[in-house]
């Protein structure tokens, strides 16, 4: 279970007062930490909502004077995120991806972050190439992956062949059919 910061736990408060009925799900990079060897030196707080309220909820921040990114491409992440220790950015929560409820917030479960990394190398750059093998290796080790929730997150992401094709290419991972 990711842990929750009073940051994500008051973020979370005022857009769940002003937005209340958005499905908003809300984590944190540093999640992955327990996992790398390498810790990255700056990580973002995702809020995954709704498509059709992501831009309402991205100018409410804004408004809000949160240093907030929507959707953003390598080259703002390049260019804008390296000065910002902790950047917000407002995504499209994927229907049905894997959440669990941890005081009252929706955050991913760990097959969620997996997929997640997998199919986003652009907002989860410090956890490419070797680096997730690793967290793979670890997560994978480490806690219960419930495994047909993984892959068909993967498929409602488009990308459950080379998902597959990825986790089978991982020495001394646990085999996966």
């Amino acid at each position: 279970m990711p842990e929750i910061s009073s940051k994500i736990k008051s973020i979370h408060s005022k857009l769940k007062k002003e937005f209340p009925y958005s499905r908003i799900c809300i984590w944190n990079t540093s999640s992955f930490n327990e996992f790398m060897i390498h810790q990255p030196g700056r990580f973002y707080i995702l809020i995954e909502v709704d498509k059709d309220a992501a831009q309402s909820i991205f100018f409410y921040l804004k408004e809000h004077k949160f240093s907030v990114f929507i959707e953003p491409t390598r080259d703002l992440i390049e260019k804008y995120l390296p000065d910002e220790k902790e950047t917000i950015i407002v995504k499209s929560l994927v229907t049905e991806a894997p959440l669990q409820t941890i005081g009252r917030i929706n955050s991913p479960t760990i097959e969620k972050m997996l997929v997640d990394i997998f199919c986003d190398d652009i907002i989860f750059a410090a956890q490419q190439g070797s680096e997730m093998r690793t967290i793979f290796k670890e997560a994978l080790n480490k806690y219960t992956v419930n495994e047909s929730r993984m892959m068909r997150y993967a498929d409602r992401r488009r990308k459950k062949k080379s998902f597959r094709e990825y986790l089978n290419s991982i020495p001394n991972l646990r085999q996966h059919s």
